[in-house]
């Protein structure tokens, strides 16, 4: 086409859209655990080094935004009696497996262990004790999960 039949606000940059992972729901909170929040930081310093391009200034935006938007959940005090935002649980299977499951924000899930507080498996660990049996529905059928241990870092 040729530049007569253009306008110039499409020369100008786009807006960058509201940029929110998709696994937090409308109007949920971002919570985070401060050591998520100082990655992220961390993070957003080592993009601010690297080479100009479209999509680090698409990351830094998407972190920028993760940043403003994190609610910081520290761990609750000794002795950790249940499962809260920010625990790392160890769990047993029925078939006698152990499970290890770190409940943190959407935006810091980023480890094997690591699931979301928003994960079926966290809302079922949520608030269980040392020895409790949760029940979890899982595609493959109802699972119980026995509380082996429950520690924060």
């Amino acid at each position: 086409m040729s530049k007569a039949f253009t306008r110039e606000s499409d020369d100008a940059p786009e807006d960058l859209p509201h940029l929110r992972p998709a696994a937090l729901p409308p109007g949920a909170k971002n919570y985070m655990t401060a050591k998520g929040f100082e990655k992220l930081r961390q993070r957003l310093q080592e993009l601010t080094l690297e080479p100009d391009s479209p999509a680090r200034r698409l990351r830094l935006h998407q972190i920028q935004e993760q940043l403003q938007t994190a609610v910081v959940v520290n761990p609750p005090s000794v002795p950790w009696g249940q499962v809260q935002f920010g625990a790392t649980v160890i769990v047993r299977n029925q078939q006698d497996e152990e499970g290890v499951y770190r409940i943190v924000g959407v935006d810091e899930t980023d480890s094997d262990h690591d699931i979301s507080w928003l994960s079926p498996v966290a809302k079922a660990l949520m608030k269980a004790q040392v020895g409790d049996q949760v029940p979890l529905r899982t595609p493959s059928g109802n699972q119980t999960l026995k509380i082996i241990k429950i520690y924060y870092e």
